[in-house]
């Protein structure tokens, strides 16, 4: 019998329990694994950032061909009617590199897009189910239903949704949660593992083990790491997801030689509403805390304290800058920025824009709207506005197409409004006070695609993997949205099933 604080030995011991961590459990289970999953969070916090997310997943495909044998309900009426296009692999790869500043694709950009398709195909033969993205990812164009961005499947259930039909799974097959255990040192001897040494409930426990993957987040959640890699900015940033990621998986494998890799000064952060609380509010369901985000910006105005634009807001589609445009706000005086929009864009808006918590002025006239906003140059707003509006004249003939680029662009700003450039005329007015809200950390571990942590010589760490926001070298300067679930799930399932093969490789000699 183990003593009473240590548990009997595992060949995969998986620390966190997000979409990436339980991808890596359940691959390690169908590869025959004995595998024990620890969770810092209790039973109702666990799930790490997943758990917030809308549940969209960005992967390769060619047509509806690829995409039917996902989709959970084949006799929705709608499906007749859309059109959903293609996402060629190409395409995704291109989408990842406009993020890298000029830099060539990474490795571990290319094998995301190279298995991006295999994964939901792998998600779907473990009871994950997908529907349509219609309701964030289309909108009606003569009479169909037209898909935009490349995004075309949302899990069910959303971010919950899809942690929890992952537990399922990773349960049924075997495998088991501890939660309120938190992973304080890997152990290694003579370059063999041993196990984990934890603590739960407080109390001191010793885990043997064949093979650790790593799969809790990054450092988002921690402020001084935040002001430390990204800027002191950023001590004042909401933080979008669970409150856990404080960078101890980046501690745990940096003690035992592992090499960084990434932009450790770029993040994922977006625009969200200004009074917000810190994690989303945790007194909410997490399907309701993602609401608190503002992202359709790009169909109207943001300006900053000075009364000024900072971005071009129809630079692109939704999903290809949110990520820089929350960083964009931190930049700015007070760390925030109002957006404004008129009546008629209101059937575009996301439902976030209508959530029961959302800060919000309306007013008939825009000078009266501006009259209302605290803390910014009214003057200077009226006038950036004023200037605006008379800027789009120039594109009047264009017609608005909220479907993709459009076009519709102002003449004679700084900086331009690109598309979507649609006069601010009609009452009432509302606008919406934004901060930057942080999802994750882009600086991570260096992993190879088979998910072994690497030296700063590229030699893997025996028995040491990761995945998840833990991997570097994914994402540098931007996000084509719904990537990170996808990486997850790409880099869950290889770190679970090279962590299996290895402890079957490895002789049975754990001791504590």
């Amino acid at each position: 019998m183990p003593n009473r604080d240590e548990l009997p030995s595992v060949d995969v011991l998986i620390i966190g329990s997000g979409s990436a961590a339980l991808c890596a459990g359940i691959s390690a289970l169908e590869n025959g694994a004995h595998v024990l999953m620890v969770e810092k969070a209790d039973a109702l916090e666990w799930g790490g950032n997943s758990r917030y997310t809308a549940g969209a997943m960005r992967f390769a495909f060619y047509s509806y061909e690829d995409l039917k044998p996902l989709i959970r309900d084949l006799t929705d009426d709608r499906l007749a009617n859309t059109d959903f296009g293609s996402y060629p692999k190409e395409q995704f790869l291109a989408d990842l590199q406009y993020f890298n500043q000029g830099e060539p694709p990474t490795e571990t950009q290319q094998f995301l897009v190279d298995e991006s398709l295999s994964v939901m195909q792998w998600l779907s033969s473990h009871n994950i189910r997908f529907d349509p993205s219609y309701a964030r990812q289309s909108f009606l164009k003569a009479g169909r239903h037209t898909f935009w961005g490349g995004l075309a499947l949302d899990v069910e259930g959303e971010g919950d949704g899809l942690v929890r039909a992952e537990r399922a799974e990773f349960e049924r097959l075997g495998g088991t949660i501890l939660y309120n255990c938190s992973a304080e040192e890997i152990v290694m001897q003579a370059g063999d593992m041993q196990g984990v040494r934890c603590l739960r409930s407080g109390i001191p426990i010793w885990i043997p083990c064949r093979t650790v993957v790593l799969g809790c987040g990054g450092f988002e959640a921690s402020q001084e790491l935040r002001t430390q890699f990204l800027g002191d900015a950023w001590a004042n940033a909401k933080v979008r997801g669970t409150r856990h990621n404080t960078g101890k998986g980046l501690e745990l494998a940096t003690k035992l030689g592992a090499a960084l890799r990434g932009n450790f000064g770029g993040c994922h952060a977006v625009p969200m509403d200004k009074n917000m609380p810190d994690y989303g509010n945790i007194d909410l369901p997490h399907n309701e805390r993602k609401h608190y985000r503002k992202i359709s910006y790009l169909y109207g105005l943001m300006l900053n304290a000075l009364g000024e634009r900072f971005v071009d807001e129809g630079l692109d589609m939704r999903n290809y800058t949110y990520a820089q445009f929350g960083k964009a706000i931190i930049e700015q005086p007070g760390n925030v920025a109002w957006q404004l929009f008129d009546a008629s864009v209101e059937p575009y808006l996301y439902a976030d824009y209508r959530f029961r918590f959302t800060s919000v002025v309306e007013a008939d006239t825009l000078s009266d709207l501006i009259g209302k906003l605290d803390g910014i140059d009214q003057a200077t707003a009226l006038r950036t506005v004023d200037a605006y509006n008379r800027a789009t004249e120039i594109s009047d003939h264009i017609p608005f197409d909220p479907t993709r680029k459009d076009g519709k662009r102002t003449a004679g700003l700084f900086p331009e409004k690109t598309n979507w450039a649609n006069p601010l005329v009609t009452p009432p007015f509302k606008a919406y006070p934004v901060t930057c809200g942080i999802t994750f950390t882009y600086g991570g571990l260096a992993v190879n695609r088979n998910g072994e942590v690497l030296t700063a010589a590229d030699e893997p760490i025996p028995g040491l993997f990761a995945c998840g926001e833990l991997v570097g070298g994914v994402f540098f300067h931007g996000y084509p949205g719904g990537s990170g679930l996808t990486s997850g799930a790409v880099f869950g399932r290889y770190a679970g099933k090279s962590a299996a093969q290895y402890s079957h490789q490895k002789p049975s000699s754990l001791n504590s």
